[in-house]
């Protein structure tokens, strides 16, 4: 496993079992409920990668993404709700799913899109404009953490009509949209 991704895909690993991929190097990963990126995937939004852990979804970016994104929250006025979006940039670890697909024990990270080693680290992972990209046609990343808001909050409004916990603050008003 650890072969494929440092040879074939040319990121950096560490450990051996479980194997982790290092962030901020080549890519970055948004990170959210993953009923919220299952909602997510089925728009009309260009994504890289993504994988599932659990109950977190992580979609890879272009790497500095994870420092746009508050930045971006606060451009598309998602900045004052808590959403449960984060990010992994620079100095973080994420667990490696198998590369051969297969969802192995419970909960073990798996790709829903797998990275194609002809395209990574280029163009397939989305990107500020003319940032982390080479070329014109990477997916873009603000119309990605838009979605993504999108879909974090309306799984947390979900939630608390149903009576379920909320991620956030019990204080804080729920934003409608």
């Amino acid at each position: 496993m650890v072969r494929w991704y440092e040879d074939e895909l040319g990121w950096a690993t560490e450990g051996h079992a479980p194997v982790r991929l290092l962030t901020g190097l080549r890519f970055d990963v948004l990170d959210l409920p993953a009923e919220a990126g299952h909602a997510l995937l089925r728009r009309p939004v260009r994504t890289g990668p993504v994988l599932l852990a659990g109950g977190r979804m992580g979609l890879l970016v272009a790497a500095g993404g994870a420092d746009e994104l508050p930045g971006l929250l606060d451009w598309l006025e998602w900045g004052p709700i808590d959403l449960d979006l984060t990010a992994v940039g620079a100095g973080g670890r994420i667990t490696a799913p198998s590369p051969r697909g297969g969802t192995g024990s419970p909960g073990a990270a798996v790709w829903l899109r797998p990275p194609d080693p002809m395209r990574v680290p280029g163009p397939a992972l989305p990107a500020v404009a003319g940032f982390g990209s080479s070329g014109g046609d990477a997916p873009d990343l603000v119309r990605l953490v838009d979605a993504a808001a999108a879909e974090c909050h309306r799984v947390r409004l979900s939630h608390a009509r149903a009576g379920l916990p909320v991620v956030g603050p019990a204080d804080q008003p729920l934003a409608f949209s």
